[in-house]
């Protein structure tokens, strides 16, 4: 292994996003990550305040708005941003609007992440294009929307559609992002191997539900 276990730790999203998880779940996820010193715990906005209080900054906490479809309007968006901040959210990955985008309505995407930008202030957004939905002509126009924008992070994959992250999108991002702004891997990440080769390709954040299993037991379970 290329990396250390503390440092490849250090860049996960720790994530339980499935609509049935549980608080007794999200708080093992909690403890997990505060163990493991990772990045944040990645969860729905539902539990963003029970989370905060009960890392009591001890992990930061990362949540998804507009989440997994990206379709609702921008000031619900924002309106679900600006909430889960207020209630201890350090990081929001928000979904892009996928339909405008095939559409060519650039300028509508690219308010859609400034409107939620500017809610969130200077907390870190990241934001989920959904790769696996789009051509790559698409994907390098999202490399110019996503900084422009003033988000903090351009995000592969919701784990919730037809993939997640690949190695081409990867080295698409860093391509084409040209340093503008981070690079976040998710959905799919399930060997050592993919780690390696996000980070080696430029990704500086993971998101998944593997890593702390796969790299403290071993075992490379399922999910996102």
């Amino acid at each position: 292994m290329k990396y250390s276990k503390a440092y490849i730790l250090g860049k996960v999203d720790h994530t339980l996003l499935k609509p049935e998880a549980t608080w007794p779940q999200i708080q093992a996820l909690c403890d997990e990550a505060a163990a493991n010193h990772c990045a944040s715990v990645c969860i729905n906005t539902c539990y963003v305040k029970q989370a905060a209080d009960y890392l009591a900054g001890r992990v930061p906490v990362c949540c998804v708005v507009g989440f997994p479809l990206g379709a609702m309007d921008t000031a619900s968006k924002a309106f679900e941003a600006k909430t889960a901040v207020e209630n201890g959210a350090s990081e929001v990955d928000m979904v892009i609007n996928i339909g405008w985008l095939k559409n060519k309505q650039y300028d509508d995407v690219r308010a859609d992440i400034a409107a939620v930008k500017a809610a969130v202030g200077d907390k870190i957004l990241k934001v989920i294009i959904e790769t696996c939905l789009l051509t790559d002509e698409e994907k390098i126009k999202m490399c110019d929307i996503v900084p422009e924008a003033g988000a903090d992070f351009i995000k592969t994959s919701t784990g919730f559609s037809t993939g997640g992250a690949t190695a081409h999108d990867i080295a698409l991002f860093a391509a084409h992002v040209k340093g503008r702004c981070r690079i976040k891997a998710a959905g799919g990440i399930s060997t050592v191997e993919d780690i390696e080769t996000f980070l080696d390709l430029g990704a500086d954040r993971l998101g998944t539900s593997r890593a702390v299993k796969l790299l403290t037991t071993g075992e490379t379970g399922a999910g996102y």
